[in-house]
């Protein structure tokens, strides 16, 4: 090929008239009137319509171009005919009458087609999809997405290189680190039997910048684990990381409100209101049922404890006399659920662990439709109605269990009749720093406690000396920590906290976890001694590239902003990885593949 690509042909526009071009990219869509040959041009920047004119390229050339081979198009740009326009295109007011063609490689018959109009497109298998990805990378709507998640990488280099921040690689081959989810293990060859580790964050490392005294630190990174994946999640993602020394929350909140509206300013031309909003964990759980509210959502949930214990209902007393809670989520309904759309909520409440869900419907004051109204006197009935935000009619969801199971069901199904019934304003974006909080969580099995953060999180000032001083499991509860996570819209798109810089304090950490000195010391010695030399007050935060570019996007799955994702099953269907590897590998590692248990 001895041409030159002269521009892109999605900015081939009116500034272009008269001028000769080349065009280089891949037949969109080709159209044959009576000699005439027509095609859509794509490149990554958009689409040029191409004319050949007989004239310029015989037919018996420009007639065998087939959708998606890559040409080379020479030729002057032209006003498109009056009325011909396309309003939907920047390049829609002129187009490209072609002196010259050269055809580059010509392309199969595609396994399916590239339109996202076309009626078929929705119906192709997303194992299909997988393994042709490269293809699927050349859908617009794809493209668009990795070009606002790189706007979103751009924008916060420049933004915490101009705060004084440093871009620092730490390493990928690491050291296996308990706490977290699993960790996929690289065996090392010339440490027989040993093994690194891929990082499941940067955590320890960027701490030890911090007492390496680099002051701010960050880092597009990439991170690994091993663990079940959802819509929102992925085997490998990456996150831009943050550490700062000599700082308090505050300096994370304002900074980073900063970032989040230049990226929105910069990717969509939207103005963000700041300061954002800041709430209590649990406030959110009491409020929303979650720790990741969406605040575009106006219903909120309404504890009615007091009043199941007034009940007539056994199942309530039940429940409440072994410390449960009643909680109800009350709206309008627009329109009026079925009754088989009703059978169908204690199978959703079951599959968040409760044994069962309340409906009521009130047509008016002190008229109650439901199986369960018998259980409410006409005084307690007026008591609940006082309590929950209707006016003239409403349907009242109840749920009586653990405060984690209520909180976990009527948050789910908030969210549902949120969106279904106009009470989600998605014009919005809501921001939330959620604080304070729970610096453990006790697991029932284990019977111990495990860091509901990080065990390098501080706990809150005000709770240290319970920290320090109480092994009691109801003291422990109740301690907070200094850990906050940034939510948008229902999301959590970042998380982090002010860190242990005291060794006592980390060592204490240690202890109710469950580490003995022993185990301490072979998991995080050298981070334990590194403490011993002079560590500054510190605190960073996360974000997630992924889940930021995914909402930046208007995407349901962080998939769709991944150039190359994994499935469900953490496959890589187009390389199909993972894959077995010779026997000679396998002895210079020193490992033996046992056969899978029956």
């Amino acid at each position: 090929m001895n041409w030159k690509r002269t521009t892109y042909c999605g900015k081939m526009t009116n500034q272009f008239l008269g001028k000769e071009v080349t065009l280089m990219g891949w037949v969109d869509r080709y159209r044959d009137h009576g000699g005439v040959v027509f095609i859509d041009l794509r490149d990554r920047e958009g689409i040029a319509q191409v004319v050949f004119d007989p004239k310029n390229i015989p037919v018996d050339v420009a007639g065998t171009l087939r959708q998606e081979w890559v040409v080379a198009v020479k030729g002057i740009v032209r006003k498109r005919p009056e009325g011909m326009s396309n309003k939907n295109l920047p390049t829609g007011d002129v187009e490209l009458e072609a002196t010259g063609l050269e055809v580059l490689t010509r392309a199969e018959t595609l396994p399916f087609t590239m339109h996202t109009d076309s009626p078929t497109t929705g119906e192709v298998d997303e194992q299909l999809r997988g393994r042709y990805r490269y293809l699927e990378l050349r859908r617009p709507k794809l493209q668009k997405n990795l070009q606002i998640r790189h706007e979103f990488l751009r924008t916060a280099r420049e933004f915490y290189s101009e705060n004084g921040f440093w871009e620092i690689e730490t390493p990928i081959l690491y050291k296996s680190t308990p706490e977290g989810a699993r960790d996929y293990l690289v065996p090392s060859r010339v440490h027989p039997g040993q093994f690194f580790a891929l990082p499941q964050s940067p955590q320890t490392l960027k701490q030890l910048c911090m007492i390496g005294g680099l002051d701010r630190y960050m880092q597009v990174a990439r991170c690994f684990r091993d663990e079940d994946l959802r819509a929102d999640r992925q085997p490998e993602f990456t996150q831009v990381d943050v550490e700062m020394s000599f700082i308090d929350e505050e300096d994370i909140y304002q900074l980073h409100e900063q970032l989040m509206a230049r990226v929105f300013k910069n990717t969509h031309g939207i103005e963000i209101k700041t300061p954002f909003r800041r709430m209590p964990y649990d406030e959110a759980m009491r409020k929303y049922g979650s720790d990741k509210p969406d605040l575009r959502n106006s219903l909120e949930l309404v504890d009615l404890t007091d009043q199941g214990k007034r009940s007539s209902f056994q199942v309530y007393q039940s429940a409440l006399s072994s410390g449960g809670i009643l909680k109800a989520l009350c709206f309008e309904e627009k329109e009026t659920l079925s009754r088989s759309e009703l059978d169908e909520l204690p199978k959703k409440a079951a599959s968040f662990g409760a044994k069962g869900i309340t409906w009521i419907r009130i047509k008016s004051p002190g008229d109650w439709q439901s199986p369960q109204a018998k259980f409410f006197d006409a005084a307690l009935k007026t008591e609940i109605e006082t309590k929950l935000p209707f006016k003239k009619q409403a349907m009242v969801l109840l749920v009586c269990s653990t405060p984690n199971i209520v909180n976990n069901t009527l948050g789910s199904f908030r969210l549902d009749f949120g969106k279904r019934f106009g009470y989600t304003d998605e014009s919005r974006h809501e921001f939330a720093w959620i604080t304070d909080f729970p610096l453990f969580e006790y697991n029932e099995e284990d019977k111990r406690f495990f860091a509901a953060h990080h065990p390098f999180t501080c706990p809150n000032p005000t709770d240290l000396a319970m920290f320090m001083k109480s092994s009691a499991k109801a003291d422990l509860e109740k301690v907070r920590a200094r850990a906050y996570d940034l939510v948008l819209n229902g999301s959590e798109i970042g998380g982090g906290s002010l860190r242990i810089y005291d060794p006592n304090v980390q060592k204490r950490m240690f202890e109710i976890l469950g580490f003995s000195e022993e185990d301490a010391k072979a998991k995080f010695g050298f981070f334990l001694n590194a403490l011993q030399y002079g560590t500054p007050p510190h605190g960073g935060i996360a974000l997630g590239v992924d889940r930021i570019a995914m909402i930046l996007s208007g995407c349901d799955a962080i998939r769709d902003v991944i150039a190359f994702p994994k499935t469900q099953k953490a496959a890589d269907l187009m390389s199909e990885a993972p894959s077995q590897v010779d026997e000679k590998q396998l002895q210079e590692l020193h490992i033996r593949v046992l056969p899978p248990k029956l």
